[in-house]
């Protein structure tokens, strides 16, 4: 764990989306580093249910797969054009074009990497999780997705048996170097 001097605050160049397939910790990492730097961070997920009153789960009932990831496009598209942010993303964002495009024109990708396992160990609730409901399925879903997080990462971290914190730590490292993530001028 790191401490941060109280009156040290950071602001973004640009945008950070946190990208991987369920349960690699994209919304815990996002929240840890906005509240030790000080920058605003938003789950893509929570914001897509607020903003249509509805949960995944039942617009995924409604709509199906393909109008989902409509509406997650939109939502991509409008928080990319924001003031910066941490964006941790639905595992799923890489799966149009439209959004790997978005995702590296507009700002720093970060992928968090998980194996299958690891991730349905952390996920206390599947049945929120659509399209985690059989695992030899995730599995597959999960080697469908790896070439799209990788094609569209600047740099992907493993979290195999690490804590937030300790992510989150070096995730701020990664971000000062590339000057993503900057000390406030006074």
């Amino acid at each position: 764990m790191w401490v941060t001097d109280e009156n040290e605050r950071f602001e973004l160049t640009r945008p950070v989306f946190f990208i991987g397939f369920m349960g690699a910790g994209k919304s815990s990492v996002a929240r840890r580093l906005a509240r030790v730097c000080g920058v605003g961070s938003v789950d893509a997920d929570v914001y897509l249910e607020r903003r249509e009153g509805k949960r995944i789960k039942r617009i995924f009932e409604e709509m199906g797969e393909e109008g989902f990831r409509a509406i997650e496009t939109d939502v991509l598209r409008e928080l990319s054009e924001k003031p910066p942010l941490l964006i941790s993303c639905g595992g799923g964002i890489v799966m149009r074009p439209e959004n790997r495009d978005i995702l590296k024109s507009s700002g720093f990708v970060v992928h968090l990497e998980v194996d299958v396992d690891e991730a349905r160990g952390r996920i206390s609730d599947v049945s929120t999780r659509p399209l985690f409901q059989d695992v030899e399925a995730a599995r597959a879903l999960a080697a469908n997705r790896l070439p799209l997080y990788t094609e569209v990462a600047d740099v992907s971290i493993s979290t195999a048996g690490r804590r937030v914190p300790a992510i989150a730590y070096e995730v701020r490292g990664i971000l000062e170097k590339e000057g993503v993530l900057c000390p406030q001028q006074k």
